[in-house]
């Protein structure tokens, strides 16, 4: 294997009109996170309107249920008052044995009044308490709908502070970079992108490379305390050796496969361990041949 000193393609000419296509797919990147937020949104509002429609059909039949039974309930209940006051009559007309079984008659039904009341009374109390559960319901979805509008709102806000938090900076090839993540959470922000594919990785110092995307890289030496590292990197069957490099620096090199660079960030050192990602284009097109030759070449095949 030789150098990396021995190894390095030549770049690429880089310039200002590198930046204006970041920005733009930046731009185009946003504005797609935000229709699919709002298509959300709307989808939760249609679900939930739908949901809300059905609850205040479910009380209006409850309503409707218990007045047409409150009504049969008080016909009947008339009609036992009205047998029991017949009986009661009949009790105060009545001499002797007659007299004793009009009065039994006229308590039985008293009895009975009395129960009938109290069925009454606990099957309002029933309905009253579902129509109180329903209505509960229909305002705990009300509020899930604010809770969820707020949630998308918050969810939306925070993307975009992190994206504005992104770095651009220029590797150490003199290329001018993407956008750089210090954290896991920038790195998701960049993920959600999909300007390019980033692969994670977390490697201790070894003699034997660790296989990342399709490259390997191995940890040579790290520096804790000035957050520096050693690290070579394998690609195309050639070993590229960055010395003394620092976290959050793009480490540029170039594969066969693709004209724009690969990029190895490490976030993090520890002794005899670094955590970061290697970035790699979503298009990869062989150096040294146009897209539109690719292009044609993928067509005839």
């Amino acid at each position: 294997m030789n150098d990396a000193n021995n190894v390095h393609y030549i770049p690429p000419p880089s310039g200002p009109g590198l930046k204006i296509p970041i920005l733009f797919g930046l731009v185009i990147a946003l504005v797609a996170a935000n229709v699919y937020m709002f298509l959300q949104i709307d989808q939760v509002r249609n679900e939930m309107a739908t949901l809300q429609e059905s609850l205040l059909d479910e009380i209006s039949s409850l309503r409707e249920t218990s007045s047409v039974s409150n009504e049969t309930q008080q016909r009947r209940l008339e009609t036992m008052r009205q047998e029991l006051e017949a009986a009661r009559r009949q009790a105060a007309m009545a001499a002797g044995r007659a007299k004793e079984e009009a009065m039994k008659r006229a308590e039985e039904l008293a009895r009975q009044l009395a129960e009938e009341q109290q069925r009454v009374r606990e099957q309002q109390q029933r309905v009253a308490k579902d129509l109180s559960k329903v209505a509960q319901a229909a305002q705990t979805n009300v509020t899930r709908i604010g809770e969820v509008k707020t949630s998308v709102e918050q969810t939306r806000s925070e993307l975009e502070k992190t994206i504005a938090a992104l770095k651009q900076v220029t590797g150490d090839l003199g290329v001018q970079s993407g956008l750089i993540a210090t954290n896991s959470k920038e790195l998701a922000a960049l993920k959600a992108l999909g300007q390019r594919n980033y692969y994670e990785f977390d490697i201790r110092k070894s003699k034997r490379p660790v296989r990342v995307g399709d490259i390997a890289l191995r940890l040579r030496d790290t520096s804790p305390k000035r957050n520096r590292f050693t690290l070579d990197i394998i690609a195309d069957d050639k070993r590229i050796t960055k010395r003394k490099r620092f976290v959050n620096e793009p480490l540029q090199f170039y594969v066969a496969a693709a004209r724009q660079p690969y990029e190895v960030v490490v976030n993090r050192v520890e002794k005899d361990r670094i955590v970061g990602y290697l970035s790699t284009p979503k298009v990869k097109v062989p150096r040294g041949q146009s897209k539109e030759t690719a292009r044609n070449t993928s067509s005839q095949d």
